[in-house]
């Protein structure tokens, strides 16, 4: 193990002392397309991996999009199903109204940094029968206090990583249960990004933003870059400051990381992942190289790592991969940093697969993020 590899284990992990990490089934589904059939097909995952019901029945439950983006692309609609499918929040929200779920409050952070239904619909959501699918709907966007009027501090347990604790918008700890509704796709630093990677999205910029200054900035336009990927800038005065500074000032390094940090504090109580229509190469159209696929997935599981290391593997990758080792190109493999965490086994041979079997369910992602196209002409 190297010294780089070290700062992120618990002292107990560091020792050889760690419990084993939990595990948890997984379900893999076909499903081609983005029609009706998303509604029962999810149903029946949702009861392979235990049912929705013991999820949400009488909650608060947070759902949390993939909206990916930076400013200059929004309200761009994109040309490529790098986001959130619409129908398919369509339908988890009618389910889990059915199982009973008191409030669903819909989040995500985007620019503006407003809530206002109709940013939400630049997406194609259908607010209408979102909020008719049988229980209270709220929309929140993440990006800034939101509709509350302070901050909540939520401390990483144990220690953390980069922060000992994140200043976070209220949704993420006034909720009863949390789930995370990602794609199925390749990262350019990360390597992969699917439930966990989703949680990077957690910090306001309006604290965490390259423009959020000295004393915070509630209206943001800029992303993490500064603060979070690179750690060439502080967050403002009052939020807490990292822990060493002298670690890697580089995003291969601090992204798996932060990412851990959040999924700690941030647990997901239920994930989802798309795979119906995605891209392989890369995160969002911004990245060179990057073109469409259609491997016609759905994955669905309650632990978070259990779930991405199926879809890594899905993908084609070893989910225990190195650094430098596809997909991991460029930065360290998430999967073992939350595994050494306790936040759950990134061993396949640990985790039940239910449904589709994963030698079934296997597509090529090819290389990984590598910046030219190897499939298509």
């Amino acid at each position: 193990m190297t010294r780089r590899e070290l700062f992120a284990l618990p002292a107990a992990a560091a020792l050889g002392l760690a419990k084993p990490a939990p595990a948890s089934t997984v379900a893999i589904a076909r499903s081609r397309a983005y029609d009706a059939k998303i509604y029962d097909t999810l149903r029946t995952m949702f009861d392979q991996v235990g049912g929705l019901a013991p999820i949400v029945r009488n909650k608060t439950v947070a759902l949390k999009l993939n909206l990916t983006g930076n400013p200059a692309r929004f309200p761009v609609k994109a040309e490529l199903p790098y986001r959130t499918d619409p129908g398919s929040v369509l339908a988890t929200c009618q389910l889990m109204a059915r199982a009973g779920a008191k409030r669903i409050r819909i989040l995500e952070s985007f620019f503006p940094a407003k809530s206002d239904r109709e940013l939400w619909a630049r997406y194609g959501l259908d607010i209408q029968a979102i909020e008719n699918c049988g229980t209270k709907v709220e929309w929140e966007n993440t990006n800034n206090l939101g509709l509350a009027t302070q901050y909540t501090r939520m401390k990483v347990p144990g220690s953390g990583r980069i922060f000992p604790s994140y200043d976070l918008n209220h949704s993420f700890a006034d909720c009863d249960a949390y789930v995370s509704m990602s794609k199925l796709k390749n990262h350019w630093l990360a390597g992969v990004t699917m439930t966990m990677k989703n949680n990077f999205g957690l910090t306001p910029c309006s604290l965490y933003g390259g423009d959020a200054g000295p004393s915070g900035n509630e209206d943001p336009r800029q992303e993490r870059g500064p603060v979070g990927h690179n750690g060439t800038r502080t967050p403002p005065k009052g939020v807490p400051q990292e822990i060493d500074l002298s670690t890697p000032r580089e995003p291969g390094f601090r992204i798996p990381r932060i990412v851990v940090d959040l999924c700690s504090i941030r647990p997901v109580d239920l994930s989802i992942v798309d795979g119906i229509e995605t891209i392989r190469g890369g995160e969002g159209e911004w990245n060179q190289g990057v073109e469409i696929m259609k491997p016609g997935l759905l994955l669905v599981g309650r632990n978070m790592v259990c779930t991405d290391t199926v879809c890594t593997a899905v993908m084609g990758y070893d989910p225990r991969a190195a650094r430098g080792q596809g997909p991991f190109i460029r930065g360290d493999n998430t999967l073992l940093l939350a595994e050494a965490a306790g936040l759950g086994s990134a061993r396949l041979e640990d985790i039940e697969i239910a449904g589709l079997k994963l030698k079934d369910a296997k597509v090529d992602f090819g290389p990984g993020a590598i910046g030219k196209r190897v499939f298509a002409a």
